[in-house]
């Protein structure tokens, strides 16, 4: 089986609020990955940085992401499964953000596992198992 990094869980990793390493150790015989708008998010947020080296240290650590972690393409057979998602989602009056339809499409799609901090946004998707990461959350004082 496989498991997707939501970028809020990679961003709070970069920030010092997640255990990412400990998330990867507890389950050791998963194969994690992330979707492609994933590897988007992730590269805005260097495009994003206000001086040069924050822009170098950002893309240092989202190229050792993108190094580690298996993009997984948005194909066909994933963009059939969002329109029905999306089509799904708005008969409900419960959509999500457009960038999480294409995420969880690819969840749904590929029979994987999501790991998130937005867990009340894809729980409104029928299907997708949000795995809970509430004891790999570092909590600042």
């Amino acid at each position: 089986m496989g498991l997707i990094l939501d970028s809020s869980i990679l961003i709070a990793a970069e920030r010092g609020r997640f255990d990412l390493p400990t998330l990867f150790q507890s389950r050791p015989d998963e194969a994690f990955f992330i979707a492609a708008i994933t590897a988007s998010e992730l590269l805005h947020g260097v495009q994003r940085a206000d001086t040069p080296e924050r822009r170098e240290q950002r893309s240092s650590r989202v190229e050792a992401i993108l190094q580690k972690l298996p993009v997984i393409d948005f194909d066909l057979t994933t963009a059939r499964r969002h329109a029905v998602l999306w089509a799904d989602l708005q008969a409900r009056r419960q959509l999500i953000g457009p960038h999480d339809m294409l995420i969880a499409a690819t969840a749904l799609e590929r029979g994987y596992e999501l790991t998130t901090l937005n867990h009340d946004e894809f729980a409104r998707v029928q299907g997708v198992t949000v795995v809970d990461v509430r004891p790999f959350v570092i909590q600042k004082v």
